[in-house]
Formats: C-alpha cells, sequence, structure tokens
C-alpha cells in the first residue's frame, strides 16, 4: 500500500474518530431546553420578588450545567427563601464547584438553609479547601457553634481560625481585618485580645459602627455591663438617628431581660430605617415576647407586602395568625406559600 493511501485511511480513521466522539459526547451531555436556557432572568425575578413558580424556576436554573459562575451566585443568594430537600441538594452539588466563588456561595446558601447543628457536617470538610477566601468563608458559617455542634470538625476549626488568625496579623492592619480578628478571637473566648482589636479599629475608623457594637457585646461578655451600657449611651447621644444604634440598643435591652424597653429602641430603629426588614423582624419577635401580637402581626405583614421573597417573615406570620384563631389570614398565606414552593418544609410539615 502506498504511502499516500496509507495517509487517507488514518485521515478517515481520524475524522470518524472525532465523529464519534462529539456523538458520544452529546448523547453523555444534558441537553437543556431553550425554554429553560431563556429562563434565567425570569427565574431571577421570580425569586427575587417571590413570585408563583419562583422555587421550581430557581431548582431548574441551578440544575444547569453551563450556567456561569457569576449567574451561579446570583441564584444561590436568592435560594435560602426556597428551602426544600431539592434546594439543599443543589446548595450541596455547588460546595463541590471548580468556582471558588460558587463555592463561597454555595456555603452562604447552607447557612440559610440548615441549622446550626447540622451545618458542620456539610460545611467543615470546606476548612480544607485550597482556596483561602472558601476557607475563610467556611469559618465564618461556624464561627460562633459549640464544641459539640462542631462535632468531628472542631479540630479543623481551630486550625482555620488559627491560620486566618496568623493571615490577619501579618498583614497591614485596616478597620476590617481588626474587626475581623476580633471575631475570631471572640470564638477562642480570647476576649481581651478581642476588645484590643476592637479598640485599634475604632482607632482606625471612629465611626465604624459594627466594630462599636461588637466592642460593646465584649465588654459585656467580660462582666463589663456597666461600661457596655455606658458606651452605648454615650454614642447614641452623639447619633441619635443612626437605625444601626437604637437596633443595637433594642437588642441589648433584650439581652438583659428589659424587652419592654427594647421595643421602644426597636421600633426606632424601624422608623428611622423602614426598608430594613431584620430590624422589623427582630421587632416583632420582641412585641410577641410582650403578648402584643397584633402588633407583631402588622411588622410581619409589613415585610411581606415590601418583600413577599421573605420566607422567615411569612412562615412566621402563618404561625402567629394560628395562634389567634384566623385561620382565613392562615389558608391564604399557605396557599401563597404552595405556590411559590410547593415543597417547603413548613408545607410538608403541615405548618
Amino acid at each position: 500500500m502506498s504511502s499516500s493511501r496509507r495517509y487517507v485511511l488514518f485521515s478517515l480513521a481520524v475524522v470518524l474518530a472525532i465523529g464519534l466522539v462529539a456523538i458520544w459526547l452529546r448523547s453523555t451531555t444534558p441537553q437543556i431546553p431553550e425554554a429553560i436556557k431563556r429562563g434565567y432572568s425570569e427565574a431571577l425575578e421570580h425569586a427575587r420578588n417571590g413570585q408563583p413558580g419562583a422555587a421550581r424556576m430557581l431548582y431548574q436554573q441551578l440544575g444547569r450545567p453551563d450556567l456561569s459562575p457569576k449567574r451561579r451566585v446570583w441564584l444561590h443568594a436568592e435560594l435560602p427563601n426556597y428551602p426544600s430537600p431539592q434546594a439543599l441538594k443543589l446548595a450541596q452539588a455547588d460546595l463541590q464547584s471548580e468556582s471558588p466563588d460558587v463555592r463561597r456561595a454555595a456555603i452562604a446558601s447552607i447557612v440559610g438553609l440548615v441549622p446550626n447543628a447540622q451545618r458542620s457536617l456539610l460545611l467543615g470538610p470546606l476548612l480544607d479547601d485550597n482556596e483561602p477566601d472558601v476557607r475563610f468563608a467556611a469559618v465564618n458559617a461556624l464561627l460562633g457553634l459549640s464544641p459539640d455542634e462542631l462535632g468531628l470538625y472542631f479540630g479543623a476549626m481551630q486550625i482555620a481560625v488559627d491560620t486566618w488568625k496568623q493571615a490577619l496579623n501579618d498583614g497591614p492592619p485596616t478597620a476590617e481585618t481588626l474587626y475581623q480578628l476580633a471575631r475570631l478571637y471572640a470564638h477562642n473566648v480570647e476576649l481581651k485580645k478581642a476588645q484590643q482589636a476592637l479598640e485599634q479599629a475604632l482607632q482606625l475608623q471612629p465611626g465604624n459602627l459594627p466594630a462599636l457594637v461588637m466592642q460593646i457585646d465584649v465588654l459585656d461578655k467580660q462582666g463589663q455591663g456597666e461600661a457596655a451600657r455606658q458606651l452605648l449611651a454615650r454614642e447614641l447621644k452623639t447619633q441619635p438617628s443612626s437605625a444601626y444604634l437604637q437596633h443595637a440598643l433594642g437588642m441589648w435591652l433584650l439581652q438583659h431581660g428589659q424587652s419592654e424597653y427594647a421595643v421602644l429602641g426597636l421600633a426606632k430603629a424601624v422608623e428611622l430605617e423602614p426598608d430594613n426588614r431584620q430590624y422589623r423582624f427582630d421587632l416583632a419577635t420582641t412585641l410577641h415576647a410582650e403578648q402584643e401580637v397584633e402588633a407583631a402581626q402588622k411588622q410581619l405583614q409589613e415585610i411581606v407586602q415590601r418583600y413577599p421573597a421573605d420566607r422567615n417573615a411569612r412562615v412566621l406570620l402563618i404561625s402567629y395568625w394560628k395562634e389567634t384563631g384566623q385561620l382565613q389570614h392562615v389558608q391564604v398565606l399557605l396557599a401563597q406559600l404552595e405556590q411559590l414552593n410547593p415543597d417547603d418544609p413548613a408545607i410538608q410539615q403541615g405548618l
């Protein structure tokens, strides 16, 4: 056989092999229907606005293997409002994503979907992630958990915390890094070091309210309740229109068994920042604890009206309506919840 003929046969064999591989890839790669490919923006809009079918559309999009990391990250920001076994499965799958950004977003989803005690089993393995930002996101997600809650990952958590502390200490001091360092010290109950880090952060950035509020908490934990109270009172006198500080006052009073006064601080925070749903939620639960159930219901209704996707407010409002025997309201809210997410555990458990 001539060399030219052998070359032709070889070329044909290569073309055939390439064709067979292409056919095999097409047969093994899931084919995404065009309607789902075009549905990303609609799914995101439905999820953000709490529209019927939101959960199903969100799950469809997160189930796509062809979705870009950036788009997956945006979807994960909405996933905690649509809990179900399928939602948890999708979040767990993305903990293994090749994209560090997606792994971090999946960590945030797990935090929203899973109670503290179960969280370490899912996120513990990421304490050894090869990307520092992912490791540190896992640490942040597990901060504050008790040794029992950390379970098998208690040792890995300590190593990851120490590694992060070293990295922060080795870098240039900024208000942000010192605040994070204080959180790590507080996790290890190194309260003196946490206080020192917070003092440095406030020297660099006197208006850093998260650092200030954490300093009040750290002082409290060291038995310096009066110093904490005076610090909070001084800052409130300087910034009476700060919703953040009014909310901090309410939560501080709540922690000190003064819930009737806590209501005033929390209500002031909502008045100053009416769009902050966390402030409203905290006010609602405090009003409820004070037996002001109707006022609590109104606050939750306001959240659901402004943010229909807010699952926590909706579920708690259903519970409060049931308490007062207003079953018509319960049925309406349950029907809306089922339209959003028929697999929501609240529906499955017969809330």
